[in-house]
């Protein structure tokens, strides 16, 4: 008997050699309960909070190993035949997937001791000819130690390239900046090469998707690989939409460098991120060279953004790898001559938080099925091993991680001065951690990036780090050579100093030398990250004090469905949703309108309290706005929201409840929502959510989203500035009620 129990499904014991196709008929009179199958395919997954939300992980252990014995029996062409959820992506991928009849007939089971004792090369001979259900399915049968044997076994190296080669083992400067400044992020590629880091990409994540900004700093970061004349060797990148990259190429040709794009497993998740099949694939055609496209995807983004579909994360993940295997395939075609198209997927283990999985053993489960997931599609994956600072792991935790998971060679890691990102607030690897993994694993640097580590000096011809190891203002001293500076060393350490110490004072880290050996960081750095991380643990805590709300004038406090902090935090969904009393409240709100205003501003606590109440945060900042709003001539609502306990989804909640009924044919209306960011970068830093719709729109429920929306983040008197943010604020809004000034 299957039953859908609130806390998860239990699954009988199947009978001899049952498979999951017999269980359900035995059950069902004969008919395939695709409900059914899609919950016993979920509870064969190990235990993620993710799976939980959407109704499909298993009750129990004895549960979890029925549904796997079932998995187990289950023939290749079953599996395929009943389609867990049919879409446009699920169609391209069994497009997109090679016939091998000789292979239909197989068990899971028998697939599965295949792909643990056979070669390379003959596992790779059938990789074509397996669906991504089929191989989702594969690794909930594997253990870890399984798992990592299948990324011990297969490499889908980078073309012309030891990128994802057996032994090799990269990494992507993440040089983030929480104003998109560009001496922030020059300099941490300097610091990264210092310690002999990077060699796959220099890849900056934007606070700001406007192209001028994203031009801006593609063309910094263009000019530091042209300088070395690195071109040949690797990409950069600005990770804003692929749309926004695409603009900046056509007006700024040459400029950009590979093209990054986040997918989803189902079109409908895609849609959250404004991307299609049609557009990826039209982009697809038009990445004819070396530097193809930097994919991201995540166990748990798709439920989180309300597209679970009521199957499994590792299913979804296993998706989005089949619908960037599709991508790839159409780039390789079109690849110039003897000059293959890079092609590379990071795998953002953790960014989302608790509700998709919350503790070390889950982070380290999720990484070694997507290595597994990522390499059995041809693809070169690599890693995000990361935590939010909402999330039961702290820094020595992801250390443990870390160590966990090399042993499967994924193809790269992400690298920062320190494990702290300070416009992201999440932690994860070091350019010191890079250092300990080489020393740890033997893991090599792509070559052509170490012999160029060789020629400037960090390391010695034999690989050892020389005196200059761990110092960032040596880089920038050969960066200047490069460019025939024609002052003195003196005269450009003293410059690089001056840079330093004003990267800092905006609180960016830059790490300089070690501890005791080459991969500790230095002691000072290491207690002011570990300070940074306590802190953002209290302020992840810290409840909205009712004196902020009295200091709001027109302030209205509402509440959404969050039972206390911890509900908030541990359910996020909770958070999207607006309490009963807050939606009596907005329907009064809207009742006494005389006329409806363009503007509603709302403000939530978010995931960090202290973001708003800082002196220098929020005051000045809304205040300077409803002035400039009053000055650029758009009404604003004099009820100001505000919400205890809110996420990003409960201002558009607002904002269908205040806009939806009106039925005005040329009159948009928008949300400013303004918001505590994830704590952990130091900052305290809040964000402006800033969405327009026409009232069409706004009435249809759950249709404004991410999508539509644009965002000003890292705001505070540290980061951002909040008279700079107004002023952003304002570019945008005239942008998206297409006025002109």
């Amino acid at each position: 008997m299957l039953k859908d129990l609130s806390h998860g499904i239990v699954v009988d014991p199947p009978q001899p050699s049952e498979d999951i196709i017999s269980y359900i008929r035995r059950r069902s009179k004969g008919e395939i309960d695709l409900t059914l199958y899609r919950q016993i395919i979920g509870a064969a997954n190990a235990f993620k909070e993710g799976d939980q939300f959407a109704g499909v992980a298993a009750a129990d252990d004895a549960s979890r190993l029925n549904a796997r014995k079932l998995l187990a029996q289950t023939r290749l062409d079953d599996i395929n035949r009943t389609v867990i959820f049919h879409d446009d992506i699920a169609a391209l991928i069994e497009k997109t997937t090679t016939a091998n009849p000789s292979i239909g007939q197989w068990r899971l089971a028998q697939l599965k001791t295949y792909v643990l004792t056979q070669s390379e090369a003959v596992i790779k001979a059938i990789m074509p000819s397996l669906t991504s259900d089929i191989i989702g399915c594969l690794v909930k049968l594997m253990t870890n130690d399984e798992l990592i044997r299948v990324g011990q076994t297969i490499f889908n190296p980078l073309p012309g390239s030891r990128i994802g080669s057996q032994g090799y083992m990269g990494a992507r400067i993440q040089p983030n900046s929480p104003t998109d400044n560009c001496e922030d992020i020059i300099w941490q590629v300097f610091d990264g090469w210092a310690y002999g880091v990077g060699d796959l990409v220099l890849g900056t994540n934007p606070v700001s998707s406007e192209r001028d900004s994203v031009a801006r700093i593609e063309h910094a970061l263009f000019e530091i690989i042209k300088t070395f004349e690195l071109e040949e060797a690797l990409p950069h990148c600005v990770l804003s939409h692929i749309d926004v990259q695409a603009e900046v190429e056509a007006i700024y040709p040459e400029t950009t460098g590979i093209w990054f794009q986040s997918l989803a497993g189902t079109v409908a998740a895609n849609q959250t991120f404004n991307i299609s099949i049609e557009k990826m694939l039209r982009y697809a055609d038009q990445r004819t060279g070396r530097y193809g496209l930097y994919a991201e995807t995540g166990q748990g983004a798709d439920g989180t953004n309300g597209h679970d579909e009521g199957f499994d994360m590792v299913i979804h993940e296993s998706r989005k790898y089949g619908f960037l295997r599709a991508i790839k395939a159409t780039m390789l075609e079109n690849s110039k001559p003897g000059k293959p198209t890079w092609v590379f997927v990071n795998d953002v283990a953790g960014f989302i938080g608790p509700e998709v999985f919350r503790t070390k053993e889950q982070l380290v489960r999720c990484c070694l099925e997507d290595i597994a997931m990522g390499k059995l599609h041809g693809l070169t994956i690599g890693l995000d091993i990361c935590s939010t600072l909402h999330m039961d792991i702290d820094l020595d935790d992801l250390d443990w991680c870390i160590n966990q998971i090399m042993p499967a060679n994924p193809a790269y890691l992400m690298a920062l001065p320190t494990k702290n990102d300070p416009m992201l607030s999440y932690i994860t690897t070091s350019f010191s951690d890079h250092v300990r993994i080489r020393h740890q694993f033997g893991y090599k640097v792509n070559d052509v990036m170490w012999e160029f580590f060789k020629k400037i000096g960090i390391l010695s011809d034999n690989g050892t780090p020389t005196r200059h190891f761990g110092d960032p203002i040596w880089v920038y001293y050969h960066y200047c050579l490069s460019k025939k500076d024609s002052r003195s060393r003196d005269e450009i350490y003293a410059d690089g100093q001056d840079c330093l110490a004003r990267i800092r004072s905006r609180g960016v880290p830059i790490s300089e030398g070690h501890g005791e050996n080459p991969w500790n960081l230095p002691s000072d750095l290491e207690r002011e990250i570990r300070c940074t991380f306590e802190d953002s643990k209290k302020s992840l805590w810290m409840e909205m004090p009712p004196s902020l709300i009295k200091s709001i004038p027109g302030g209205v406090p509402i509440s959404t469905q969050s039972l206390d902090r911890k509900n908030y935090i541990n359910h996020p969904e909770s958070g999207e949703k607006l309490s009963d009393s807050a939606v009596i409240t907005l329907k009064a709100i809207r009742s006494h309108w005389a006329t409806v205003p363009d503007i509603q501003i709302v403000i939530s606590d978010g995931l960090s309290v202290n973001a708003l109440t800082d002196d220098g945060h929020l005051n000045p900042f809304l205040g300077l706005l409803l002035t400039s709003l009053t000055d650029y001539k758009y009404t604003v609502s004099p009820e100001i929201i505000l919400i205890t306990h809110g996420r990003v989804r409960a201002g558009y909640s607002c904002g269908e409840l205040l806009f939806g009924d009106y039925q005005v044919p040329k009159s948009n209306n928008g949300i400013i929502h303004i918001i505590g960011e994830r704590p952990g970068s130091g900052h305290h830093n809040f964000s402006a959510y800033i969405t327009v719709a026409h009232p069409t729109l706004w009435l249809q429920k759950g249709q404004v989203d991410h999508d539509i929306s644009r965002v000003i983040s890292g705001i505070s008197d540290t980061a951002l500035l909040p008279k700079d943010a107004v002023k952003a604020s304002i570019r945008i809004l005239d942008q998206l009620f297409d006025r002109v000034r």
